[in-house]
């Protein structure tokens, strides 16, 4: 008897909490004549947002299916934070051409912990500026030309093993990108047990963004942190051997060293990068050129697949090219540039995704 009643008692409890979280879980003023639904008090639509996003389709679905529901803007609650999601071509011009302090990049809280607080995505204003500025100049075309032969040699050979076989485009394109990356910002090489551990790092930290932001043995954002500390160490290791004049490369993170070598952690230069500064940004240009990359050539596979003249009349294009050429599979720079067919095609894949 005794039992029931404190059973009871507590689904009477249970039932007022609710009740209260319910009458006070609504949007802020700001956003209460947006359409959506916040979903439950506290953890909102978390876990269909997560579930969604690890998902084949990606976040695709979770859109796709609150777009049909309230249109192309909607709130929602995801991740610890009151969010408005925003799709279609008038809410990107909004969002890619507002003036400085209209619009600012605010990563979800797991985001900000694992690529840390010097992240370019994580500044604003002219300390933005001013990292961008220090990180762009090793990026510019004329110091991207010297990678290109590698990137080639490396399409040509994973193309090749394609051959006979089921091939998963998006996890083979995954792993061509890190490849790609991997070696232009710290020379690594494609195969071998550094590369491996660098993929293994790398995935871990991406699937990290969309999870639950409790740091607790076990969870997807405590394994993130983990794989960013490794990460971390491995630069750290690689910065150091590099400063001692050991193994020097011509890539990404030696024109860094080079340039920011007399920097030291909590030594205001302006034209200087700390070593924190560094493996921040790295990590950054790591996720940023990760997933568009991965993207466009995923999206590419498929239009091709999808407009069969289209990819006869390209490889026309590049067979003409190489029957001209003498370096046979090898093309030049100069080549590339005298593509005309292959950059219209490249120019709509960027305008269509």
């Amino acid at each position: 008897m005794e039992f029931s009643i404190l059973a009871m008692l507590v689904l009477l409890v249970m039932f007022v909490v609710s009740a209260v979280l319910l009458r006070l879980w609504t949007s802020p003023k700001a956003m209460e004549d947006i359409p959506g639904t916040l979903g439950w008090p506290i953890i909102g639509e978390s876990f269909s947002f997560i579930s969604d996003f690890s998902s084949p389709s990606g976040i695709y679905s979770f859109m796709k299916n609150r777009q049909e529901r309230y249109g192309k803007v909607f709130k929602s609650f995801v991740l610890g934070r009151f969010t408005v999601f925003m799709t279609g071509r008038v809410a990107s011009k909004i969002l890619l051409t507002g003036k400085d302090g209209m619009v600012s990049l605010n990563l979800f809280y797991t985001g900000q912990q694992v690529l840390g607080p010097t992240s370019l995505l994580q500044t604003t204003g002219e300390e933005h500026k001013r990292l961008r500025r220090l990180i762009a100049e090793p990026l510019s075309i004329d110091s991207l030309k010297k990678y290109f032969q590698f990137i080639n040699a490396l399409a040509i050979e994973t193309l090749d093993q394609w051959e006979g076989r089921k091939v998963f485009v998006l996890e083979e394109a995954s792993t061509f990108t890190l490849k790609m990356i991997g070696h232009m910002i710290m020379s690594l090489e494609p195969k071998g047990e550094e590369q491996e551990k660098f993929r293994s790092n790398f995935k871990i930290i991406s699937s990290s963004f969309a999870s639950l932001p409790f740091k607790l043995p076990g969870t997807a954002f405590h394994h993130g942190i983990q794989a960013r500390d490794r990460m971390y160490s491995m630069l750290d290791s690689v910065i150091s051997k590099r400063r001692e004049g050991q193994g020097f490369q011509n890539d990404f993170l030696e024109s860094l060293i080079i340039k920011h070598s007399k920097a030291a952690d909590g030594e205001a230069n302006k034209d200087k990068l700390t070593d924190k500064q560094m493996k921040d940004n790295v990590l950054t240009l790591l996720v940023a050129g990760h997933d568009t990359t991965t993207a466009a050539l995923t999206w590419l596979m498929k239009f091709l697949g999808e407009n069969p003249l289209v990819l006869q009349r390209l490889r026309e294009e590049h067979m003409e090219i190489q029957a001209k050429g003498k370096g046979g599979a090898n093309l030049s720079w100069s080549e590339v540039n005298n593509m005309p067919y292959t950059a219209k095609v490249s120019k709509t894949l960027i305008l269509s995704r």
